[in-house]
């Protein structure tokens, strides 16, 4: 009997809730950490990076006016599905990081915990970070902690699953949508993620997530005029530098992030939410 040739993968994007291929047709190898051929990636490009831009903006009014408690429970149904596909996540981890399947499968386990962490946090935001103030007067005065946009969000190059979750669930948790640019040497993780956000409640356009080079898209990410902020985790240290210059054009929010990488299984807290809301303060006159 003849070996039978495997059907390889060719993964595509995620952008506005649907798969679509890559303008640019371009495409490229994904091994594993032995070099071992695992599948093709899309290679976006900048139109991709525009398509998926607009498709954040168009979903931003309906996902940040959504009650925090709803949410809440879209999140955590992401989490549920991530749970359900826990196998093929740790195997994709193994993979992609080279790390023992024990090791992997506490990874995964740490992600899943943290997705369902942030997910418990967007009906309490408003009550801890929020605020009542005393003023000298007749009025009443309130705080609110409110979205700030459109985010994009350039994934840890290293942790392909546990780094990804922590920098792109507090983006949802708050109400603003994403532009996600993936690990480019170990995106398998999140193209599964993307899957999983497809199949669970999560609206199209809220989270849209591209493979391809942070140092490719980075820049066109920082000086496109409908981005409100931007986590460049997985740029160089070299690059951010150029980043913040091209983010600057436009006044946008650029997070202070570590030159290297983070512990990513440190416990969280309540940072990477803090920096994606905008505080409002209504002043009311009291009633006679």
């Amino acid at each position: 009997m003849s070996d039978r040739i495997s059907v390889a993968k060719t993964y595509k994007l995620y952008i506005g809730g649907k798969f679509p291929r890559s303008e640019s047709g371009r495409v490229y190898p994904v091994t594993d950490s032995q070099g071992a051929f695992l599948a093709n990636a899309a290679h976006a490009s900048r139109k991709d990076l525009r398509d998926a831009v607009s498709a954040a903006r168009k979903a931003f009014p309906g996902w940040a006016s959504a009650t925090a408690y709803n949410r809440g429970q879209v999140l955590y149904r992401v989490a549920e599905v991530m749970e359900g596909r826990r196998a093929q996540f740790a195997a994709e981890v193994a993979a992609c990081e080279g790390v023992a399947a024990k090791k992997a499968e506490s990874l995964v386990d740490a992600a899943i915990d943290r997705w369902v962490w942030y997910a418990g946090w967007t009906d309490k935001i408003a009550s801890v970070l929020g605020a009542a103030n005393p003023v000298a007067g007749p009025y009443f005065s309130f705080t609110t902690p409110e979205p700030t946009g459109v985010v994009g969000v350039l994934a840890p190059q290293a942790s392909s699953l546990l780094g990804l979750v922590t920098v792109l669930a507090p983006v949802l948790a708050t109400g603003s949508t994403a532009v996600l640019v993936s690990s480019a040497d170990r995106p398998l993780p999140a193209i599964t993620l993307s899957e999983v956000l497809a199949t669970s409640d999560v609206p199209g356009g809220v989270a849209n997530i591209l493979t391809g080079r942070a140092a490719e898209l980075g820049p066109w990410l920082a000086s496109h005029g409908d981005v409100n902020a931007l986590d460049p985790t997985g740029a160089t240290p070299e690059d951010r530098v150029t980043l913040a210059q091209e983010a600057a054009g436009t006044v946008k929010r650029v997070l202070s992030v570590p030159d290297a990488e983070p512990d990513w299984t440190a416990e969280p807290d309540l940072t990477r939410l803090r920096r994606y809301l905008e505080a409002k303060t209504v002043w009311h006159p009291m009633g006679v």
